[in-house]
């Protein structure tokens, strides 16, 4: 393969992959004209069409996601062995693709760039933040980040954070209008704001436990949001009930701006783990961002 064919493949991955032109032209180094042009050369040197465009969105066709199938894994396997290569000799190079909800991205990881990038200047971090639980194969990332609770099946799962407690809260503003629930069952009376997955579109359950009992309920309320950030402001700001989790309640409740209710009613769930396919070997970029992921000096205070 010439090095011009290889060049318009990897072209072609990146913009499959990102699902963007102008988002593919950035991680290349490329104009967004000159991107097309490459993909145009290819399609013309084939003579098929591989990618469906239109103003708002570009999609390989079929012909194009077949193609896309049989090429992305040689060149992960290209480029997880040159970084290998590069690793022999004591440097850490390459690009790394990491999937994560929005929380775990701010919260956890965000506190570890600047450490992570004097440690490995060479590595290309892509932080995809995705709260539909995407399937990191078909996205093709090299890890992703979830709950325990939350986790795929078969794969190899690192834990970056301890089990957590799921808060009830509300302001006292709120609590003075509408008064305390004292088990689950009185939330049918009170104004709840819910969480709805995105992707699947499905609203969040409120799971309790005590005793051995389990109670898994829909609540309503005025507010329904698919961010946490979200629904946290909403309840400071008194619109209701918030069921979630986050290390920054704790000092909000300190400071008197939440109050916990249902505290014998918390369950705890699974922390948060990077995880990564069984079937797939972790290259030394991906473990050189583990290590830095579970580096206690590091977590936020």
């Amino acid at each position: 393969m010439r090095g011009a064919e290889y060049a318009e493949l990897k072209a072609f991955a990146a913009v499959v992959e990102r699902a963007s032109f102008a988002r593919a032209a950035d991680h290349l180094g490329l104009s967004a004209s000159a991107l097309s042009q490459t993909i145009r050369r290819l399609e013309q040197r084939l003579g098929v069409r591989l990618l469906n465009r239109n103003t708002r969105s570009v999609a390989p066709t079929s012909t194009g996601e077949q193609l896309y199938e049989r090429i992305a894994p040689m060149m992960r396997a290209m480029d997880a062995a040159v970084a290998d290569a590069v690793s022999s000799s004591g440097r850490v190079a390459g690009r790394l693709r990491i999937n994560t909800p929005r929380f775990a991205a701010v919260r956890f990881i965000a506190p570890r760039l600047g450490r992570f990038h004097l440690q490995y200047p060479d590595i290309e971090l892509e932080l995809v933040i995705d709260e539909g639980l995407s399937d990191i194969v078909a996205g093709h990332f090299d890890a992703g980040i979830r709950i325990g609770e939350r986790l795929e099946k078969d794969v190899i799962a690192r834990p970056l954070m301890p089990d957590f407690e799921m808060l009830a809260v509300a302001s006292p503003d709120y609590l003075s209008r509408h008064g305390v629930p004292n088990e689950p069952a009185d939330l049918l009376d009170h104004q709840c704001i819910n969480f709805r997955y995105p992707g699947s579109g499905e609203m969040y359950r409120w799971a309790f436990a005590k005793g051995g009992k389990n109670v898994e309920m829909g609540v309503t309320g005025p507010l329904i949001s698919n961010d946490q950030e979200v629904i946290l402001e909403g309840a400071l700001q008194g619109l209701g009930i918030a069921y979630t989790f986050d290390n920054r309640i704790y000092q909000w409740i300190k400071e008197g701006r939440l109050i916990r209710l249902l505290k014998d009613w918390s369950p705890t769930l699974p922390g948060l783990f990077l995880y990564y396919p069984r079937a797939r070997h972790p290259q030394s970029i991906l473990k050189a961002f583990i290590d830095c992921m579970l580096d206690r000096d590091l977590d936020p205070r």
